[in-house]
């Protein structure tokens, strides 16, 4: 078997012959997802190969400064993606970009001080970007759900604030069901790595020629590392976003529609 870095675009071109059965499985079953297939392999191509040239000329220029550029530019972008996923709760968009930059700070941090992985950009990007992306699905996701149970249980909430709760008190089991929402899922993925499924990062050093232990090591930290950033991640912008859903009065606020919400 090739090794990683031997793989050719050829190689990569030939394996479009699986897209081309997903595409036959499509129009034989008339699911009409033919189009978003092909859109979505020609975007991927594009993406990555961008990304790919983006971090060359980061593990080229070998600055921390690239490093911390980049991966604030990612959780930018993610910001602005998980808003859209939660469009019932008003100005997302700040929780979600804290939250996101908090995660990737505080957990990068905590690697390189524990001497996990030394500072440099080979180490620092990949593990940035699985941070933040990881973060942005469990906050939007605890988001998502944090604007559902505000809308569903307005009455509840008023009822509290009546009896003379204050804001925070009265958000509390929402908070609690919306952060169970976002962290949930990757709690089960990770009870059943190496059962059902194995996890990407480990199959890539497999495929790599990297000794299974030596995987499963690397892996076992990258789910950690994984576990603590959702965490923290889905605790920041759900209790910053909370707050939006109140007046200083603690009072509740009427509902916003999705395109106030959004701003």
């Amino acid at each position: 078997m090739n090794a990683a870095s031997d793989v050719t675009f050829a190689q990569v071109a030939a394996t479009l012959g699986l897209v081309a059965l997903a595409v036959l499985v499509s129009l034989w079953q008339r699911m009409r997802l033919e189009r978003g297939i092909a859109v979505a392999v020609a975007r991927s191509f594009i993406q990555l190969t961008a990304v790919g040239f983006v971090i060359q000329l980061v593990f080229d220029g070998d600055s921390l400064l690239l490093v911390v550029a980049l991966i604030a530019a990612m959780a930018l972008f993610g910001a602005f993606t998980a808003r859209r996923r939660a469009p019932t709760v008003p100005r997302a968009f700040v929780p979600l970009l804290v939250a996101l930059a908090l995660a990737g700070t505080a957990t990068l941090v905590l690697l390189v001080v524990l001497g996990v992985f030394r500072p440099e950009p080979r180490y620092l990007v990949p593990l940035g970007g699985m941070v933040i992306g990881n973060s942005m699905t469990a906050a939007a996701v605890a988001l998502s759900r944090l604007g559902d149970e505000v809308t569903a249980s307005r009455r509840e909430i008023e009822a509290a604030l009546a009896l003379g709760a204050t804001a925070t008190q009265a958000a509390r089991p929402l908070v609690r069901r919306s952060l169970r929402s976002g962290v949930i899922p990757l709690i089960d993925s990770t009870k059943t790595t190496g059962v059902i499924f194995f996890p990407g990062i480990m199959v890539g050093l497999l495929v790599a020629g990297a000794a299974p232990l030596d995987a499963v090591r690397l892996q076992l930290i990258i789910l950690y590392m994984l576990l603590g950033s959702v965490s923290i991640a889905s605790v920041t912008a759900v209790v910053l976003a909370q707050r939006s859903f109140f007046t200083s009065s603690h009072q509740l606020r009427e509902p916003a529609s999705p395109r106030a919400a959004r701003g």
